[in-house]
């Protein structure tokens, strides 16, 4: 890299906006949404799309919401003209979908674009050609009064054409691009698509659609807002037009220039799932439909299931889903870092507990005819529920070796049913971590389960149970019971207030256990399918003060209570 980029590279000159609106706005409905997923070469994939793969990624997008689609440019290749003729003679266009065509301003490639499109019922024709001062140079070798006759004769040889299309009923709406757009003059791009617009005569009624594309990323992106607001104030007939943005990523901010082109009075979106496209991309239109929904509004976007829309975007496009792509990653739900997902476990309990409160009352006085009680999510580190885009609370805290007790406990408690108390936690959580540090992974709730039975549902050591009974008159209980003590079988009796307490006896007096009191005592019913029908857990204190908990399961609770005694006196040995 250069000491001093300066002598190579420069900054883009901002434009001259002094009294910007922008930055006050605030974005109060979705935009109309056009994908183009489905662009030549499929936004430039290694191997581009078969007319197979291309369907599934049409209905994927229909059922998404999508309106706009731009399918193609049917000019460009066989494949391009076989797909859109196959959407239209096989009627899988919905007629609520508009389909989409780009095309560049050149007569033979029209001509085949028109006829690609005939018995459509809903067509957008779109028009392009590049405005930049370095396009005008290095690529065409025209001035600007040449590149101004280029758009103009590509908007007429279109419109000599429409009536092939409008004759059969097709509605035709046209769209127009002066590409690089963010590198272009604004007063030039105005020019242009003026002159654009002198011959296609857009109408509030028949409006144009005119798309400001940021092609290359130049500036930062309140310079593209920039750019957008100048343009809405000056151009003549607003009213007529459908501003439209397009905006690549090459500097990472092209979620930030939409949305702030959005601000400064744009109506339209075009952009890609996941943000495919050449060079670094297109806008991910996932994500600025998703800030969207965070904020409370409808997107007029369906992506309940992500996780089956991923699935068909990797398959046809062989790309994949970055694991930090926000929303959409497999780990954006995700903590690994233990007071991270401590904050989550208490949010996502509070959550759920605001639900039942203010759900009860909002049934209360519904018959009142009330307003219900909204329970807005404000849950730490969760931007949104993840339920709401079809993934599970059980993906959002994974376990390795950074990992605190909140994650282990939480992991246990969502797969399994099992609720360790908060104390047990503090003592579990350190050593299921110590664990996972010495393996160097992450690790499965089930591994965790795992090592949590292996701490303390299997020990067994110096004491396991071979058999117990115990019964009570006028409130004191006896215990009979026979132990195997390392490895050889030995009768114990013993009295207290009730089965518990008996055994502790026993223990303390006939097998040799050194003396120990029950501090705390839990239990809980397990659900169906898992081990054992229930499970206790114990905490005991010793004569040192030290205090150990301990585990059991057995269909029989007090059974289970006995067994967790052991583990219990099992581990403080």
């Amino acid at each position: 890299m250069l000491k001093n980029p300066s002598v190579k590279y420069q900054r883009f000159d901002p434009v001259s906006l002094p009294n910007r609106r922008w930055p006050s706005q605030t974005i109060t409905q979705a935009p109309i949404w056009c994908s183009v997923d489905l662009r030549d070469g499929n936004q430039a994939l290694a191997v581009p799309m078969n007319v197979s793969q291309k369907l599934d990624m049409f209905d994927a997008l229909v059922k998404c919401g999508f309106k706009e689609i731009e399918v193609g440019f049917p000019s460009a290749s066989n494949t391009e003209f076989s797909f859109n003729r196959r959407l239209i003679e096989e009627n899988r266009i919905p007629d609520d979908v508009t389909i989409q065509c780009l095309v560049q301003a050149r007569e033979d490639l029209i001509e085949k674009t028109v006829q690609s499109l005939i018995g459509a019922k809903k067509v957008i024709i779109h028009m392009y050609n590049s405005t930049s001062p370095a396009q005008r140079k290095y690529v065409f070798g025209k001035s600007k009064e040449e590149i101004i006759a280029v758009a103009v004769k590509g908007a007429q040889m279109i419109k000599d054409r429409l009536h092939r299309l409008t004759e059969s009923g097709t509605q035709v709406t046209l769209q127009y691009s002066p590409e690089s757009f963010s590198a272009t003059e604004v007063e030039f791009a105005k020019e242009i698509s003026e002159a654009v617009m002198d011959v296609w005569q857009p109408t509030p009624q028949q409006k144009m659609i005119l798309n400001l594309p940021d092609t290359v990323e130049v500036a930062m992106p309140n310079v593209y807002a920039d750019q957008i607001e100048w343009i809405c104030t000056n151009i003549k007939n607003r009213e007529s037009l459908i501003i439209s943005l397009h905006t690549h990523n090459d500097r990472g901010t092209g979620t930030a220039a939409t949305e702030l082109g959005l601000l400064a009075g744009a109506d339209r979106v075009e952009g890609t799932l996941f943000g495919n496209g050449e060079r670094t991309g297109n806008l991910d239109i996932v994500q600025v439909a998703m800030n969207l929904y965070m904020h409370g509004l409808n997107p007029k976007l369906d992506f309940s299931d992500m996780n089956s829309l991923i699935q068909m975007y990797e398959r046809t496009t062989g790309m994949t889903v970055p694991p930090r792509q926000p929303y959409a990653g497999e780990l954006v739900f995700t903590a690994f870092s233990g007071s991270h997902q401590d904050a989550i476990k208490k949010g996502l309990t509070g959550y759920e507990q605001d639900k039942s409160r203010f759900g009860n009352l909002s049934a209360m006085t519904q018959s009142l005819a009330a307003v219900p009680v909204p329970v807005v999510w404000d849950v730490p580190y969760l931007t949104i529920d993840p339920n709401d885009i079809g993934r599970e609370y059980h993906e959002v805290i994974r376990v390795n070796s950074q990992s605190g007790k909140g994650g282990v406990a939480y992991l246990l408690e969502s797969e399994f049913g099992i609720e360790l108390p908060k104390d047990m936690q503090r003592e579990f959580g350190p050593i299921a971590n110590d664990i996972v540090d010495s393996l160097g992974r992450e690790v499965s709730g089930t591994e965790l389960k795992q090592m949590f039975w292996k701490e303390y549902i299997e020990r067994e050591r110096p004491f396991s149970l071979h058999h117990f009974h115990a019964d009570g008159v006028e409130g004191v209980f006896t215990c009979r019971c026979s132990l195997v003590i390392n490895g050889k079988e030995r009768g114990i009796t013993g009295q207290g207030n009730g089965p518990i307490a008996a055994f502790v006896d026993a223990l303390i007096k006939d097998a040799g256990a050194p003396a120990f009191e029950v501090s705390t005592y839990r239990e809980q019913s397990l659900s169906s399918g898992t081990e054992a029908a229930a499970l206790s857990f114990i905490q005991i204190k010793t004569a040192t003060g030290k205090t150990v908990w301990g585990a059991g399961t057995d269909t029989n609770i007090e059974l289970a209570s006995i067994k967790a005694v052991l583990s219990a006196v099992n581990r403080a040995a």
